[in-house]
């Protein structure tokens, strides 16, 4: 059962579908869902609008705040489908269980987020490149400011009209001196906190001419771990590596796909520590042939070149890019123009 509250008004004939910026327009509607007396409450779609919260809601002083990035897409039969979804169910899951959230029914989940698209359905474009970006969130909203996981939560989703994430060449730099993670901490999960701490070091990075950070290891900085909203990707000569994931890298959906298509087209792929060092030295060499991100948002972004320390190096522009391959076929995935074997589409049936 879901409680639905339509708005009176649209807003999406005011909207230029041909300028969005990623992440500041968004739909008519959201779901809503209150933890409070022990239990979730019956989720409700309600006019997108703004929240009213107390100072003392624990959000604001303990960071009891996790959330996950998902798209919807639309085919050339107005069919619209999910990619992967029951990994980010999943995840936002684990995300809630490490920050001492109560996990969302899955029932409550699949049911409200279905409905919220069917109800929004017309901000989400036909044609490649266009999505409709969702933001599951939750926060802990009881009053008080002792020092303990919240007894009372909310659950939401927004959803956001997008195109591409990021245009132009995009730079990273290797991190020297910052880290995103550490073992036995929160990395692996989506916690609000991860991002809100990468800001200031990317911040010192853009200062120099990039746009990313490629965080290393807390220990010694000689591992490449991932990007602040990216899992990386290295081709070295033909071969595709990577970092493994574990409680400091973020389990990314794109990046598994990425890893089971290269193994559906027998391209060889090393899941390992990859260290500063390997990578320099392979750029010195001209074997650096691509680097890569991958994430919701962005499904796959090219990398045109890399720093560290005093050192610049611009990787070669090839035309058969792995990058360039993955995300063509992740895409027709997604926006139902190709064969899915996998079964990762997921229609929401209207």
């Amino acid at each position: 059962m879901i409680d639905i509250q339509r708005s009176p008004n649209s807003k999406i004939n005011d909207i230029n579908f041909d300028s969005l910026v990623f992440g500041q327009v968004f739909t008519d509607h959201m779901m809503e869902c209150d933890y409070k007396d022990g239990e979730w409450q019956t989720p409700k779609i309600k006019p997108y609008g703004p929240l009213s919260l107390e100072p003392s809601a624990r959000v604001f002083h303990y960071g009891q705040a996790v959330f996950e990035g998902m798209k919807a897409y639309k085919d050339k039969d107005e069919k619209i489908w999910l990619f992967r979804p029951d990994q980010n169910f999943e995840r936002i899951n684990k995300s809630s269980k490490r920050l001492a959230i109560p996990e969302f029914p899955k029932e409550y989940f699949f049911n409200a987020l279905e409905e919220l698209l069917k109800i929004d359905k017309d901000w989400i474009k036909q044609g490649f490149g266009n999505s409709l970006y969702i933001r599951p969130f939750v926060i802990a909203t009881e009053a008080g400011v002792s020092a303990s996981a919240a007894r009372e939560y909310k659950f939401m989703i927004i959803c956001s009209p997008a195109q591409a994430y990021y245009s132009g060449e995009v730079r990273v730099k290797f991190s020297e001196k910052f880290s995103r993670a550490a073992d036995g901490g929160v990395g692996f999960a989506k916690a609000a906190g991860n991002y809100g701490a990468q800001f200031y070091p990317t911040n010192l990075a853009k200062e120099e001419g990039f746009q990313q950070i490629i965080w290393t290891d807390a220990n010694t900085h000689d591992y490449l771990e991932e990007a602040g909203t990216m899992n990386i990707f290295f081709r070295i000569g033909d071969k595709l590596v990577t970092a493994p994931t574990n409680d400091r890298i973020l389990d990314g959906v794109t990046r598994k796909s990425v890893l089971t298509l290269a193994e559906e087209f027998n391209i060889e792929t090393e899941v390992r520590r990859v260290s500063v060092n390997e990578i320099v030295e392979a750029a010195e060499k001209g074997e650096l042939k691509e680097m890569f991100g991958s994430g919701t948002a962005t499904v796959i972004n090219p990398i045109a070149g890399f720093g560290h320390k005093d050192q610049k190096f611009e990787l070669p522009k090839i035309e058969d890019s792995y990058a360039k391959f993955f995300k063509d076929k992740l895409m027709k995935i997604q926006y139902n123009e190709a064969e899915d074997k996998f079964g990762w589409r997921y229609e929401v049936k209207q």
